[in-house]
Order: structure tokens, then C-alpha cells, then sequence
């Protein structure tokens, strides 16, 4: 009896030729997906830190010092009197100071405060990726929740307040009642 030879299976230089070129067209495609992948994750943690700089101010300015109700008439005189002003300087913070310059206050990377609490006049540090601005909003004598508008830009170098385009912030309005 003779025997078939068994039929060779493969594939020809054409076929292979072809997969290795479709496989390289989406190699390239996904390299280059890299760059705008990493910028898009930078992002996304430098605004989750800017968020927890936001948390650790609210923290702080919850902290401060409290005029519980009823306590007003120990600043402002009971009853209001125009001639006699109010003397905010006894409540130990900024809340109620009309005209107050915004703080500017300077963090590291990992959301660490550097430098001392400014406004913004001299350089930040040279540790410093993010600068947060808070400014106070003024209330009447009679109120009781504190505003204050917090901006945390990055990086710290570029001011938004003098024209300066930041490359992401983060913007709240922080209502502490008192």
C-alpha cells in the first residue's frame, strides 16, 4: 500500500507580512497614546492633592477661633452705634476683618504646607508645586457664617491674580458658621 504524504500547514511570507504590519500600525497607535495618558493621570493626582489642601484649610479655619452666638457684643458694640467702630482684632483671626489682603500659602507636592502663610508679594519656596489663595469675604457684624474663597493653583510659581495662566486650580467657597 502506498501512503499519502500528510499536507504541510503554514502560513505563507505573504500572511506573515501582513500580521506583523497590522501589529506594528497598533503598536504605534498605543505609543502614542502614552504622553496624553501620563499628562491626563498627572492631572488627575495633582487635583486630588489640591483637594486635600482644601480639606487641611477648612480644617484649619474651622479651628480658629469661634465667636459663639450671643458673644458678638464683646467686638461690636450692644446696640450698634456708628460713632463707636468694632474691635475685631479681639477675635484673633481674619473673619471679620474688612479689607483683609488674601493669605497666600505654599505646599510641596505630597500636600505639605512650605513657607510661611504670605500675600503674596515675594517668591514662593523652592520646594513649592501648589499655591492656595484664600481670600475672606466680608460679612455684616451681625453674622453668623464666615466665607472665604480658596484657590489652589498649580504650579506655585504661576500667579492667576496677576494674569498668569495655571496649568489646572481648584476652586471652593468655605462657609464655616460661628
Amino acid at each position: 500500500m502506498k501512503r499519502c504524504p500528510p499536507e504541510t500547514a503554514g502560513f505563507s511570507l505573504v500572511e506573515v507580512t501582513l500580521a506583523l504590519g497590522v501589529a506594528a500600525i497598533c503598536l504605534i497607535a498605543m505609543l502614542g497614546l502614552m504622553p496624553t495618558s501620563l499628562k491626563t493621570q498627572q492631572n488627575s493626582v495633582r487635583q486630588t492633592t489640591a483637594n486635600q489642601i482644601i480639606s487641611q484649610i477648612y480644617a484649619v479655619l474651622r479651628a480658629d477661633v469661634r465667636l459663639p452666638p450671643g458673644q458678638a457684643n464683646k467686638v461690636c458694640p450692644d446696640p450698634p452705634d456708628p460713632n463707636v467702630p468694632c474691635n475685631w482684632s479681639a477675635l484673633h483671626g481674619h473673619w471679620l476683618t474688612v479689607n483683609q489682603p488674601p493669605d497666600i500659602m505654599y505646599f510641596t507636592n505630597e500636600g505639605k504646607q512650605t513657607g510661611a502663610v504670605g500675600n503674596g508679594t515675594g517668591t514662593p519656596p523652592p520646594y513649592a508645586v501648589f499655591r492656595a489663595k484664600i481670600a475672606y469675604i466680608p460679612i455684616p457684624p451681625t453674622g453668623s457664617t464666615s466665607i472665604a474663597n480658596v484657590v489652589v493653583s498649580w504650579p506655585a510659581r504661576v500667579d492667576p491674580g496677576n494674569g498668569g495662566v495655571p496649568l489646572g486650580s481648584v476652586t471652593t467657597a468655605i462657609a464655616v458658621n460661628r
